[in-house]
């Protein structure tokens, strides 16, 4: 039976060439606050069975200055040494640490493009509009940055399997760091309930892939007695160790920004690990002094999978309002989300929002990133929408700066595309009717003779049709 996950004050092994610094880091209940240096398969709290987080103040001690550290990790951009090829690992100063360099699995994530928004910066009336792609990481999430710090962590321990529940994204990317890094794994999914795409990837991967006859939080459920059982290394997002690797889009996000904090960061909200992530690096970042003040961090989620949403306005923020789960967005399609608690401290902490939009908005706004040529996955799309409603109330000011999450890439989801382009995505549904507004973004394929004469017709048609189109 491999170890459980510990921190180095448990470990008494010597690398013969050791590259990275000794560990330092604990684990910390975020509920009771007590401290531990290990922790169980589950990542719960022993005396209160909350969650917990990584805590480690080791750059206290390390003497370097915010200064420092932006300096070391602007030249390891140019380096071309395996950690700091990896957008993750070169902020290896404020992550937990292996043993050895020998133990990292990495697929050189991270590193992803910041675009501004010129179309939606008009269409919003925001014109410091960006997006955050981690949809351009090696498996097409955000994943990614999570998954390549968990894994090397159970590599350390000696795993041969590990473990996930999923709604696509997830499994991908584990299924892929899982293959690199010489281990097996065992992939719980709600039988279709996800893109075929992302299905896909965790096959072609190597994954044992169970297709279970429940939703999410059923496989979630699921997964817990399996960890308890089996030699299996949970890789959810249940897993302090993913949130820590997460942590690093923000520090990208704001080292491409200068260092200047945006005024907002809006971000999609499924089982609510990332916005929880990217919280705690904005104020582990405030508190090195990386950065002068905090963004807004603000989570969107879709109006058939609101438990956040609910959860801070029926109950502030003080016990989940669980929901059955239904939208076509389904990286968000979760209703128990396991880290609503850790997503309402950053919230609250850094005066942000929640906020929930409807499938046809998500639909409309998912339209709107494509035309800027850049494109995402449905679930990646509620955080323009969200920025529409924020607009409209006065929470985002035109003269403010905002960064949107995108997390998943477009490829992640093409049937949605495609049956939004033939206008049946709504076919047979209650938003049928609301649906007619999306007809100007569509775009759909044309069947023509091969003839030149079929395809010059057809462009003059469409010059006409819409003469207004933006140059951009």
């Amino acid at each position: 039976m491999p170890l459980s996950a510990t921190s180095d004050r448990d470990s008494h092994k010597q690398d013969p060439q050791p590259r990275l610094p000794k560990a330092t880091f604990t684990f910390r209940c975020i509920g009771c606050g007590a401290v531990t240096s290990n922790a169980a398969q589950d990542f719960r709290c022993s005396q209160c069975n909350n969650l917990l987080e990584i805590t480690d103040h080791s750059w206290k001690l390390s003497g370097l200055s915010a200064s420092a550290l932006k300096s070391v990790w602007r030249e390891r951009r140019s380096s071309n040494a395996a950690l700091d090829l990896s957008g993750v690992w070169r902020f290896r100063e404020l992550l937990p640490i292996p043993e050895s360099e020998r133990h990292v699995v990495s697929l050189q994530e991270g590193n992803t493009p910041l675009y501004d928004l010129p179309q939606s910066s008009r269409s919003t009336g925001v014109p410091r509009l960006y997006a955050k792609h981690q949809g351009m990481n090696p498996t097409g999430s955000f994943k990614d940055t999570g998954m390549t710090v968990a894994s090397t962590f159970a590599r350390q321990a000696g795993y041969r399997w590990v473990a996930c529940a999923s709604t696509g994204n997830t499994s991908a990317s584990m299924a892929a760091y899982a293959a690199r890094g010489g281990m097996r794994s065992v992939v719980l999914v709600p039988e279709g309930k996800i893109s075929w795409s992302k299905l896909s990837q965790a096959l072609d991967y190597g994954a044992l892939t169970c297709q279970l006859r429940t939703d999410f939080d059923g496989c979630l459920r699921l997964l817990q007695e399996l960890v308890r059982r089996a030699p299996v290394y949970q890789l959810n997002s249940i897993n302090p160790f993913r949130l820590e690797g997460q942590k690093t889009i923000a520090f990208e996000l704001l080292e491409q920004l200068d260092w200047q904090p945006p005024d907002h960061i809006i971000v999609p909200g499924g089982n609510l690990g990332n916005s929880s992530a990217i919280g705690k690096a904005l104020l582990e970042m405030r508190e090195i002094e990386l950065i002068p003040r905090l963004p807004k961090l603000s989570v969107i989620q879709a109006e058939g999978a609101n438990a956040l949403v609910r959860t801070l306005r029926e109950g502030g923020g003080k016990q989940l309002v669980r929901v059955q789960a239904e939208t076509r967005a389904t990286a968000i399609r979760i209703g128990n989300p396991a880290s609503w608690e850790k997503a309402v401290k950053v919230i609250q902490a850094t005066s942000g929002a929640c906020e929930q939009v409807s499938e046809v908005e998500i639909a409309q706004a998912k339209a709107e990133i494509g035309a800027e040529g850049i494109g995402c996955e449905p679930a990646s799309a509620v955080t323009l929408a969200g920025l529409k409603k924020f607009v409209r109330t006065g929470f985002v000011m035109p003269d403010e700066s905002v960064v949107l999450v995108l997390t998943g890439n477009l490829l992640k989801d093409p049937d949605f595309t495609m049956e939004f382009h033939r206008g049946d995505l709504f076919s047979g549904t209650e938003h049928k009717g609301d649906s007619d507004l999306l007809n100007p973004l569509r775009h759909p394929p044309v069947v023509l003779d091969a003839t030149l004469e079929a395809v010059i017709q057809t462009l003059e048609r469409a010059e006409k049709s819409d003469p207004t189109h933006p140059n951009v």
